[in-house]
Parts: C-alpha cells; structure tokens; sequence
C-alpha cells in the first residue's frame, strides 16, 4: 500500500517514456523583470543574445524481481486463490514498486555503470542544489555524487522550513507538496502551538492531524511517506517531476531448469527533475 508516495505527487503528469540509457532535457529561465524597459519613439530595435539553456540529465536503472513456484503448488487446491504464480507476480509488482519509490527518493548519484557494475539512476535528494537548508558539514550533490551528509542532524522546525519555502517562491517555483516522514510529519503537528495556520482538508477545522499548510507563499499539503529518508523534508512542485519510462514492466519467462514456473519481472525508468529551482529540501535532519 502506498498510502502517498513520489509516484503520488506525479501523477496529473504520469510517467513520459525515454529513448536512451542517459535520458537528456534542458532548462531554462526567464530573464529578471526590469523597470528600465522603455523605449524611445522610432528608435531602432536593440539585439539581446538569448541565455544558453542548461542540458542536464539522469541514467535509467534496471529493476529486477523473480517468482518461482513449484510446479505441485501450482495445481493444488490453495484455499482462496487459483494461481500462485499470479499472486506471486502480483506480490512482486507491489514490492517493486515500493523499491522504486525507495530508490527515487535515495541521496544517491547517477552512474552509467559497467560490464559488473549496475547503472543506477539519480536520486531526488541529489538534485537538490537551489533552495536548500543543510546543517553545517553538508553540501549539495552533482549528477555522479550523491548530496554530503556530513551535516550534523537537527530538529525540523518553522524557522528551518519558511527560508526555503521563500527561496523556491524568490526563483519561481511554484511548490504546493512538503513531504516528510513519520516523525517529522509529527513533529510539524507541534508547530501548531505558534502562530502558524493549519487545516484539515476534510472540514477546514483547525485540528491535531495537519493536512494543510497555509505560508507566506502558499497553501502546502503537508504528507508522509514512509519510502523516504527521515532527515530529508522535500519541498515539491509535482509537475515539474516526472518518471522516464526506457522500458515499461514486463513480465519475463525463464528458462526452464527444474520442476517448477519460474518468471521475473524487469523494467527501466529513471527519474526526470525538469527543473530542480522549482522544489526544495531542508536536509540534516534528526
């Protein structure tokens, strides 16, 4: 069950396919609003060499799971179920799932691999290099290096969270998801006892379970995700996220070497940040 997950905060956009190993994309931005453009009357047009655009990009990774069930197993009455080899799919879907969304969300760095060595993709954390809160001792990543965690862990708090909140707003992001796991989410339960709105969604009461988060620059659904790491608080902007699809889940026979059905699901995705300005993480945390 993935009661909210990355694969949640993506899903008005789903998923996009990916032609190649190292999936590419470019970013780019708007040049500062101005109050000196005004123009003589007649006057000749002035040239503006455009901004070059930022190429970045992540490696897919392949994701394994196998199934085999003994041919006898497979035929007996099973009280409650025809196929176990379906519900063993079925089991693995699931689980392959939650180790896709655990990988997504890993602080660890792209690497394109080798005859021994598995690709890996670049995880969410990593990204992270605009609007972020890190204790001392902590740094951003880079497309090989996974984000220093070297930083000493510190309790979340209100004032750890708004400076970040503003820094995604200042480079127009447009942010409306801060998840959290168990304890943090908790732990931002207590910032009701400052001046800090909340609300339920359901009812709009102010109450114990905090849904909403009304800021400075916007109203935040406040989520848990258990996949996640404690010490990372995402500020996301879901569709500025999206997971590249290289080759779709599959299920895949093997060969036959014994008394029994033997099948393995695979697939290759990576994850696609469009932008990385457009979200936030305050990091370090206990």
């Amino acid at each position: 069950m993935l009661p909210y997950s990355i694969f949640s905060a993506i899903k008005v956009l789903g998923r996009t396919p990916v032609q190649n190993t190292y999936h590419e994309w470019q970013t780019d931005s708007l040049a500062s609003a101005t109050t000196s453009n005004a123009a003589v009357e007649g006057d000749t047009f002035t040239y503006t060499s455009p901004a070059v655009t930022t190429r970045v990009g992540n490696y897919t990774q392949i994701m394994t799971k196998t199934a085999s069930v003994s041919n006898t197993y497979e035929v007996v009455n099973k009280a409650g179920r025809t196929s176990e080899m379906a519900y063993q799919l079925s089991k693995r879907t699931k689980e392959l799932a939650r180790d896709m969304e655990t990988i997504m969300l890993n602080n660890q760095g792209g690497g394109a691999g080798s005859t021994s060595t598995a690709r890996t993709l670049r995880g969410l954390p990593s990204w992270y290099a605009t609007n972020t809160s890190r204790a001392s001792g902590g740094a951003n990543g880079s497309a090989g290096n996974a984000a220093t965690d070297a930083g000493s862990q510190r309790a979340l708090t209100e004032a750890l969270l708004k400076p970040v909140l503003k820094s995604a707003w200042d480079n127009g992001g447009m942010p409306d998801t801060i998840m959290v796991g168990s304890a943090n989410k908790q732990v931002m339960s207590g910032f009701s006892v400052s001046n800090t709105r909340f609300q339920n969604v359901e009812d709009k009461k102010l109450t114990a379970v905090i849904d909403i988060y009304e800021g400075d620059f916007g109203t935040y659904k406040i989520v848990a995700n258990r996949f996640q790491r404690a010490r990372d608080l995402h500020i996301l902007q879901p569709d500025m996220l999206k997971i590249g699809v290289l080759r779709p889940l599959k299920v895949e026979d093997i060969a036959k070497t014994a008394d029994s059905m033997q099948k393995a699901l695979v697939t290759e995705v990576t994850l696609v940040v469009k932008n990385e300005a457009a979200h936030g993480v305050v990091a370090d945390l206990a």
